[in-house]
This record gives structure tokens, C-alpha cells and sequence, in this order.
């Protein structure tokens, strides 16, 4: 065998091994929708017709929603891996100059490393223009992706509590005695177990989780095909649209208002998306084609041709379809399976939230990254707890699994809308669709998602406000975040020390440099933080050797060593600038500060020796040396600002709250330079107030 074909064949062995673990953490929430569609319905005494409309309608769903918006479009639209509606908007960022926060717009310096794309391709379209010139609608565009964010958290909330509680459900079928709080105790009880496994990584967790959900994959359909055999051997013939429209002129109102129960078929179809960055793009589609989706319109067709010969069993829609003999391994089978459910949107939440905190939109939250080899596996322990306390509250609070499910709609539908609207703009803006090709994928799906939209929004006063609150809530806290970001930004970029003042600074008589090595660290790219002119100003001294640090954020996995570290001289004896790029999946935290201070010295060593060659400094290279190796022998200190907003009683009363409530995230939120392993000893912090 050629080293070609044996490098294909392991490449195919590699795509079949990650599509099976993508059962158990992409695919639960989707393919155990049949748990709680029908029971999620407010049917009234429905007729054969109606069974085969709805069927109709879910096959049709499934199909357009999960075969060709998603599995042929979508998962094309990710950004270096990640997938999700802020990697859209990510995407949409670095092509085109929309985003909000200047300091983002360092993407655009990367593009070289990441992209080989030509000069032709980087121009703006019209509407990439159009985004750039008005401020109005980059803001609506940020409204949008933060919103579809906001949503995907509160499906993370969502599907485990309705998962789990409607497979244990099935224990007051042949257990009537059971009451409703003994089966909110065993879910809450459940999901906390779940929560408390997350820390062990994606991988481990699917898995444990990918036998269970190839069970279920695999044994519903065949139940479903016994049922289509034994009660109504005919369903398939719904698949005509005919059955569609006949459904909502017979119902009108009503079966407008049945689609908020449907919609629920497609739920987790986003989590192929969002899930992006766990996997790879042919490992989804491979599971969802050969597995999921013929497994979806296998069950439900089953399900579908029971309730025809049995129209008011759809409250227990699931359970009532199975056949005695093996009612019991199903109901085990269904209680794990709803466990793996809730994996894949808690899994899809931590990638939503690492992708919001890197693009700054987001208060900083500790973000742990599971595998060396996958970029996108992570997990992040204060989301985690929280998502926890929510998904046992929501149980407790809701009890019952309509309320849920009514509240589960909105999320589903609003996130899928959302993608569209994103999904257009990548297609118009960076892949150079044609106008009429776009209009051919915009317009049926904006028009079928947004009657799902206008049919799920009835279902607000009877718990679909929950969504709602929960996204606005996550919404006030990023604007909030936001806000204070930008402000700070402006006051730094207004502010910046410039490499002339710095040279008038340390030429006044009341400066010295004193011995030893400095570590200044910065998140300013251009130029030099305004804590730098505070600092001389009070402290009257600059060590003789200063390195101004900053940490760059690169869209790759890992960095090369020979890029991890960049040095440069920035004028004045002895002060050079020095930024620490990482990628990924890049550990920043060393081992101690020698070893940071160790890798930086040997880096500027060596651009010393290379400098000399161009340029004549105006110290000699052995004296530059000798310096150097004096200052961190005389000892080493890593400085770092702290800075803070003060509002004067000048300013207006929407400054007052909103960098009030920025001051307070920033408390509480992790610090935006990592500790590196820094001895506590050598550590230095420098206060100094924003005035505003």
C-alpha cells in the first residue's frame, strides 16, 4: 500500500472514530427529542389527519433545518474550527473592519499567519462597506450575536432539565405511587452528578457517553419500525408536503400555535454547530447522515403510526410506544441517554463563553482547556456551577415537563434564527455569494423560522419568558462588560505614553534608572499603557533594563516556539517591547517566573546579536550584554497596572451606572494577565483611576 492510501485510510479510521464520540456529546439533545415532542403538545383530540400533518411537518423539518442549513451550509462557516454563532461573528470581524472594540482589530494584524488568501479576496463587499461606514448597524450586528449566545446559554439550561426529566418520568407509568416531587428530587439528583463529571474533559466524558448513545441511536428506530409494521404500516406517505398544508387548513389557529411543539424536533441541531471546536466538520456530518437524522424519522414515524391507533396517549408519547417486553431496558436506556442530552449543549456553552471572553465581550472567567490535541475542548468551572444551580432550579421551579418545553421552544427557534441571519452575511461578505444564490437560502428559511418564531412567542406567558430573562440578564452583564471595555480603550488610546514622551520622562533630573530587571506588563498594542507615566511620576525611577510584556491572543492551536516570543527595541537604553503570542491550546502558565524571565532573556539575547548586524546601537553589543546580565543579577520584578474607573459629579447618570456596574464585574472577574507562575515576592501592582 502506497504511504497515500495509508494516510487516507488512517485519515477515514480517524473520521469514523470521532463521529461515533460525537454521539455522546453533539448529537443528545437532538436525537433524544422524542422523549418530549408529543408530550409537549396541546393536542385536542387529533385525528389521523392531524397525526400525519405533524409528522409532515417534523420529517420536513428535520430535513431542511438538519440536512441542508446545517450538515451542507453551516458547518462550512466555522472560524478556524470553532463553530457557533460568535465564531460567525468572529469571522465576520476579522473580514471586514465591523467589529466594535478597537483593541480587537488586532486580528487584522494576524491575517498573514492564519490566511493565505489574496489581496482581491481581503476587499469589503458592498454590505461589508456598508457594516463598516455605519456604527449603527455593527452595534445591531453585535445585539444579534450576543442574543443567539444568550439563547445557546439558556439552552444549556434547558435541555438537560427537560432531557432528564422527562426519562425518569417514565418510573410513574408502571409505578403510579410515584409522585411529581420524587421525580424532580432523581433529576436534580442526576444533572448534579453530571455537572461534577465535567471537569474530566470532553473526551473522557464522550467516551463513557458514546456507548449509551449508540444504544439509544440505534434502538429507537428499530422500535419505531415495529410500530410503523404493527399499527400503521402507511405513515411514510406523510413525507408529501400535501399533508402539510391540508393539516393547517383543517386546524388554522391551532395548528399555527402546534408548531411551538414541533419545533422542539429539531432541538440540538444547534449543538452541531457550537460543538464545532470539540470535533471535526466530516465527523458531524458523517454521524448525522448515516445515524442520527435516519434515526429521528425512523422513531417518530413510529411514534406517529402508535398514537394514530392510540390518539390520546400523546401525553406519554414516548413510553406508551414501547413495547412491554422491553419497557424496562428502554426506560434505562432513555435515562442515560438523556444524561449524554445534556452534554452536548453544556459542552456547546463553554464554547460560546471562551469565544465571547477572547473577543472580549464577556467578563474574564477561567477557561481550562481539556485536550493537547483539540483546540476547542474546554471547560470553564465558575460557568459550570452555574449552569448547575440553573438547570436543578429550573427543575424544581417548573416541575412539569410543558412548562419546560414551552420555555424550550423559544430558545431552539430564536438560535436558529439567529444563524440564518449570520449565515447570509458570512455568505455575502466573505465567501462572495452571489446576491440571487444567498436569496435562495435566506428567504425559505428565514420565512419557516420565522413562523416557528411567531408561533413559539404564544408560549411566553406560559414559561417562555424564562429565556427571555435569563438573555437579558447575560445581555445587561456583556453590555455591561462592553461598555466599560470600550471606555477604557478610548482612555488608554487617548492617553498612550509615546516612545518621544517616554524618552522626555526619562531625561528629567529627577529620574533615575535604577539597578535591576523589569518586567512591565500591558495590554496596550500601540504603544505604551498610560500606568507607565503614572509609574515614573510617582515612583521617580525606571529600572535600568525594562521589558514592556504583552500577551496576543492568536486564532491557531499552538504557536511555533521560534514565534512564541518577540523582541523589540524600543529607543531608550535598556527598554525593549516584547509581546508573548499563544494560540489555544497553549498552557501560559510556567512553571515559575525564572523560567518566564529565563525565556524572554534568552530571546532578547539573541535579537541583540542579530540587531547589531543592521543597525549600530549606541552602546556596543558586549556592553548591551554585560548590562542585561547585571540588571537580572541585581534582581527581577514583574510589574503590573491596575487600573479603575472614577466617575466625577460631572458625569451623566448612564456613565454612573453602567462603569458602576463594570467596576463591580471587573472585581469580580478573573484578571486580565495571567499570574505565569510570578513568586510572590517579585510582584508589583500599580493603581491608577480613569477619570471620567
Amino acid at each position: 500500500m502506497s504511504p497515500l492510501n495509508c494516510e487516507q485510510g488512517c485519515n477515514v479510521r480517524k473520521d469514523l472514530f470521532l463521529a461515533y464520540k460525537t454521539l455522546g456529546v453533539v448529537f443528545g439533545g437532538l436525537v433524544t427529542s422524542p422523549l418530549y415532542v408529543y408530550p409537549s403538545m396541546n393536542l385536542s383530540s387529533p385525528t389521523e389527519a392531524d397525526y400525519l400533518g405533524i409528522y409532515s411537518i417534523m420529517f420536513w423539518t428535520l430535513t431542511l433545518i438538519g440536512v441542508v442549513k446545517y450538515v451542507c451550509i453551516a458547518l462550512n462557516a466555522d472560524d478556524h474550527g470553532e463553530g457557533g454563532t460568535f465564531a460567525m461573528y468572529s469571522l465576520l470581524c476579522r473580514h471586514a473592519d465591523i467589529g466594535i472594540l478597537p483593541s480587537k482589530k488586532v486580528y487584522s494584524e494576524e491575517e498573514a499567519l492564519l490566511d493565505n488568501q489574496s489581496a482581491m479576496a481581503r476587499r469589503p463587499s458592498k454590505l461589508g462597506k456598508f457594516f463598516e461606514q455605519s456604527i449603527t448597524a455593527r452595534r445591531v450586528l453585535l445585539f444579534i450575536a450576543v442574543l443567539g449566545m444568550c439563547m445557546l446559554i439558556g439552552d444549556g439550561i434547558l435541555t438537560p432539565a427537560i432531557s432528564v426529566l422527562s426519562a425518569i418520568d417514565g418510573l410513574r407509568g408502571p409505578f403510579p405511587a410515584v409522585s411529581r416531587p420524587v421525580v424532580e428530587a432523581l433529576s436534580a439528583a442526576i444533572l448534579i452528578g453530571l455537572f461534577l463529571l465535567q471537569k474530566f474533559g470532553t473526551s473522557r466524558v464522550s467516551f463513557l457517553f458514546s456507548p449509551i448513545m449508540a444504544a439509544w441511536t440505534f434502538t429507537t428506530p428499530i422500535i419505531g419500525l415495529y410500530s410503523i409494521i404493527h399499527y400503521y404500516p402507511g405513515i411514510f406517505k406523510a413525507i408529501s408536503p400535501y399533508y402539510i398544508v391540508h393539516f393547517f387548513l383543517r386546524n388554522k389557529r391551532q395548528g399555527w400555535q402546534l408548531l411551538g411543539g414541533t419545533v422542539l424536533c429539531i432541538t440540538g441541531a444547534e449543538a452541531m454547530f457550537a460543538d464545532l471546536g470539540h470535533f471535526s466538520r466530516k465527523a458531524i456530518q458523517i454521524a448525522f447522515l448515516s445515524s442520527i437524522y435516519p434515526s429521528l424519522v425512523l422513531t417518530y414515524a413510529g411514534q406517529t403510526a402508535y398514537l394514530i391507533n392510540n390518539a390520546n396517549d400523546f401525553a406519554d408519547g414516548f413510553y406508551k410506544f414501547v413495547p412491554r417486553p422491553v419497557y424496562w431496558p428502554m426506560f434505562v436506556i432513555a435515562t442515560l441517554a438523556a444524561i449524554v442530552a445534556s452534554q452536548s449543549l453544556i459542552s456547546a456553552t463553554f464554547s460560546v463563553i471562551k469565544q465571547s471572553v477572547v473577543l472580549d465581550y464577556f467578563p474574564r472567567v477561567k477557561v481550562v482547556h481539556t485536550s493537547q490535541h483539540k483546540e476547542g475542548e474546554v471547560y470553564s468551572p465558575e460557568i459550570n456551577y452555574i449552569l448547575m444551580v440553573l438547570c436543578v432550579g429550573v427543575i424544581l421551579g417548573f416541575g412539569g415537563g410543558k412548562a419546560i418545553g414551552n420555555a424550550f421552544g423559544v430558545v431552539v427557534i430564536m438560535v436558529m434564527l439567529i444563524t440564518t441571519v449570520l449565515l447570509t452575511l458570512v455568505m455575502i461578505i466573505i465567501w462572495r455569494t452571489p446576491l440571487v444564490l444567498a436569496g435562495l437560502y435566506f428567504i425559505p428559511f428565514f420565512i419557516m423560522e420565522g413562523a416557528y418564531v411567531s408561533a413559539v412567542f404564544t408560549k411566553i406567558p406560559e414559561g417562555g419568558w424564562l429565556p427571555f430573562a435569563v438573555s437579558i440578564i447575560l445581555a445587561l452583564i456583556m453590555f455591561g462588560w462592553y461598555y466599560g471595555r470600550q471606555r477604557k480603550t478610548e482612555y488608554e488610546m487617548t492617553n498612550k505614553v509615546s516612545l518621544e514622551h517616554l524618552g522626555e520622562l526619562l531625561a528629567r533630573p529627577e529620574v533615575q534608572r535604577v539597578p535591576g530587571l523589569c518586567f512591565f506588563y500591558s495590554n496596550t498594542q500601540d504603544g505604551l499603557t498610560p500606568v507607565l507615566g503614572h509609574y515614573i511620576k510617582n515612583m521617580s525611577s525606571l529600572h535600568t533594563v525594562t521589558i514592556f510584556v504583552t500577551l496576543r491572543y492568536l486564532l491557531v492551536a499552538k504557536v511555533d516556539q521560534s514565534e512564541r516570543i518577540l523582541i523589540r527595541r524600543l529607543g531608550p537604553n535598556g527598554v525593549y517591547g516584547c509581546t508573548v503570542q499563544y494560540g489555544y491550546a497553549d498552557s501560559l502558565t510556567l512553571e515559575g517566573g525564572d523560567d518566564l524571565a529565563a525565556q524572554v532573556m534568552n530571546c532578547l539575547r539573541w535579537h541583540i546579536q542579530m540587531d547589531s548586524a543592521g543597525r549600530r546601537p549606541p552602546v556596543s553589543v558586549e556592553e548591551e550584554m554585560a548590562r542585561l546580565e547585571a540588571a537580572r543579577l541585581a534582581g527581577v520584578v514583574h510589574v503590573r497596572g491596575k487600573m479603575r474607573f472614577h466617575v466625577g459629579e460631572d458625569a451623566g447618570w448612564f456613565d454612573r451606572i453602567m462603569l458602576g456596574f463594570y467596576e463591580f464585574l471587573h472585581g469580580v472577574c478573573r484578571p486580565a494577565l495571567p499570574v505565569l507562575g510570578m513568586p510572590l515576592q517579585q510582584r508589583v501592582e500599580i493603581g491608577m483611576l480613569y477619570k471620567v
